[in-house]
């Protein structure tokens, strides 16, 4: 599953630049993520670092974007290539 933030969100600030993927932007009124980028730090980290640093918990599971392990860490991969080509 991708990660999304909740209207909980204070605009903090400190997601946005842990998100290895660049999946966390600025939205109309909180941040958001997209879904296409999200891996949930899956290649990159143990834990997602967005939930990790978030100081009010406003960054759950997205119950919309389902997603396997594997399915998540070929996200990655592609992503990655798509960075270094």
């Amino acid at each position: 599953m991708a990660l999304f933030i909740t209207d909980e969100c204070i605009n903090c600030d400190v997601c946005e630049p842990e998100c290895p993927n660049e999946a966390i932007y600025q939205g109309q009124e909180i941040y958001e993520i997209n879904p296409n980028l999200c891996t949930e730090c899956v290649g990159h980290f143990d834990k997602p670092q967005c939930v990790a640093v978030c100081p009010v918990s406003c960054i759950p599971l997205n119950p919309d974007v389902v997603e396997t392990q594997e399915q998540l860490l070929n996200k990655y991969y592609r992503l990655t290539q798509l960075k270094t080509a």
